[in-house]
């Protein structure tokens, strides 16, 4: 008895032939790659080892939240507006933390991310609740309680052992191999497991999915209790990255992370996806922006392009979509 298909595998029509739109995105996937690599030659020292080094580090910070809404995407419920601030405050937590040692404080930091970002997703999962309405207002009651409890000061570490996030083995950063190892296991999880396999049907279609008797609350909250966990570990490095940390420590990061999501293919309606395409697309938001970045061109610029970059990522993805199914 044959296997049935992967419920994010495209349903594909053999001997279908290719269409002039299918020309069009594969002409302009090509013309993008080679202006990819010839900004990336002509500009001075990308091409070095140390840029390398820098390229993926900055992807890895962003990577791993982006792993976690990955989780999130899938599963149909779009994106969460609330990473940034989550970031920041479990950040504060775990410098505060330091002087019980590093493992107690990556443990305590873990745990209040995860319940943060999962109450969020028990909302959304059983009581249907708008996740983007939703993280917009726990956007806000983050950071008003993160503001709050640390008076609106920046925490400083009470130890040294965060310094050990800091490593550099092989002259890359941990964090690296941390985002390698994670997206490795979330794929795994994803491909292999009756959880990733019911994330992707929920989020291909909630009403059928919740029809054929798939616990779609509980396995919505449980992706979000993921996504609270990698996004925890991100607060964990972002701070030791920084020595400090306090209600701005998460940046741009929500943004990013729907920028890497979005770019490595994984469409804002769920049902599809992959963490690994999501590790690519971290690195080339990471790799975009430092061109710019070394090219001098202002913040704006270097948003305006990664804006840029998702829609036209989007944009074939959904043209693609729409034409295997033609």
């Amino acid at each position: 008895m044959s296997a049935p298909p992967r419920p994010d595998a495209p349903i594909r029509r053999r001997g279908r032939p290719r269409s002039r739109a299918d020309l069009v995105i594969n002409v302009v996937v090509v013309l993008a790659v080679l202006a990819a690599v010839v900004l990336g030659l002509t500009t001075h020292r990308f091409v070095t080892v140390a840029n390398a080094k820098a390229i993926l580090t900055s992807a890895s910070l962003v990577g791993i939240a982006a792993l976690g809404l990955t989780l999130i995407t899938i599963g149909g419920s779009a994106v969460s507006l609330a990473i940034s601030p989550s970031v920041a405050a479990v950040g504060m937590i775990f410098l505060s933390a330091q002087s019980l040692g590093l493992v107690p404080a990556m443990v305590l930091a873990v745990v209040c991310g995860t319940l943060i970002t999962g109450v969020q997703g028990a909302v959304v999962g059983y009581a249907a609740a708008n996740p983007v309405v939703l993280t917009i207002a726990a956007s806000f009651a983050i950071t008003g309680i993160a503001t709050g409890i640390g008076g609106g000061s920046t925490v400083s570490p009470t130890g040294r052992g965060y310094d050990h996030l800091n490593a550099t083995p092989g002259g890359v950063a941990l964090s690296v191999y941390v985002l390698i190892g994670l997206a490795l296991i979330v794929e795994w999880t994803l491909r292999r497991t009756a959880f990733g396999r019911s994330l992707y049907l929920i989020g291909e279609n909630r009403r059928a999915a919740r029809a054929a008797g798939l616990r779609v609350g509980w396995t919505t909250a449980v992706a979000w209790l993921g996504a609270g966990a990698l996004f925890a570990v991100t607060a964990a490095f972002t701070a030791a990255f920084n020595t400090s940390a306090n209600v701005n420590l998460g940046g741009t990061l929500t943004f990013d992370a729907i920028a890497a999501v979005l770019a490595g293919g994984t469409p804002i309606a769920g049902g599809r996806g992959s963490a690994v395409r999501t590790l690519a697309g971290a690195v080339l938001i990471a790799a975009a922006s430092d061109i710019l970045l070394l090219r001098g061109y202002s913040t704006g610029v270097q948003i305006m392009v990664k804006g840029v970059i998702v829609l036209v990522v989007v944009v074939i993805v959904h043209l693609r979509t729409r034409g295997s199914h033609a």
